[in-house]
């Protein structure tokens, strides 16, 4: 895929979206220092190149009572297309899946899981992921500190 070369406005543009994506046109248009008309130009021509593929809130999990985060690479067996394909659309359906990557290595998907105490993760696991046909194993690793967690990607 190619990159696509943005001039320093749009650079400012996705910096302060990624910061914040609530921020109004006006306040947006003014940090950056073009008319608003200008700003919400560029803003439309960034969303229709897919730059920008969503606006979105960032949600505390733990206040809202997911006090275990986690990280499970999960193997399969046989491992080939349609189980694979299977397992990816099972997977979208499981809300305390909130992140599912295909990976390299010994085991297939790498999924970031949350779990609202080790009681619900484990019943989760039993209940929720074994059942879906196919896993023959899951590695997890749980979340004991967050030392860096960020959405925005690097500009320069």
């Amino acid at each position: 895929m190619s990159t696509l070369n943005f001039d320093e406005f749009d650079k400012k543009i996705l910096k302060y979206l990624q910061e914040d994506s609530s921020i109004s046109n006006i306040d947006l248009s003014k940090k950056i220092g073009l008319a608003p008309s200008s700003c919400l130009l560029r803003v439309k021509n960034l969303k229709e190149q897919k730059v920008l593929k969503q606006f979105t809130a960032v949600v505390d999990e733990k206040i809202l009572g997911f006090e275990i985060t986690c990280f499970a690479k999960v193997s399969m067996s046989p491992l080939n297309r349609e189980t694979s394909t299977k397992f990816i659309e099972e997977a979208k359906k499981i809300p305390e899946i909130i992140e599912c990557y295909t990976i390299t290595g010994e085991a297939a998907f790498l999924l970031k899981i949350v779990a609202k105490s080790f009681q619900y993760y484990r019943d989760f696991v039993f209940d929720k992921l074994l059942a879906v046909p196919h896993v023959s194993n899951i590695d997890t690793s749980i979340v004991v500190g967050t030392e860096k967690k960020t959405n925005v990607i690097p500009l320069d």
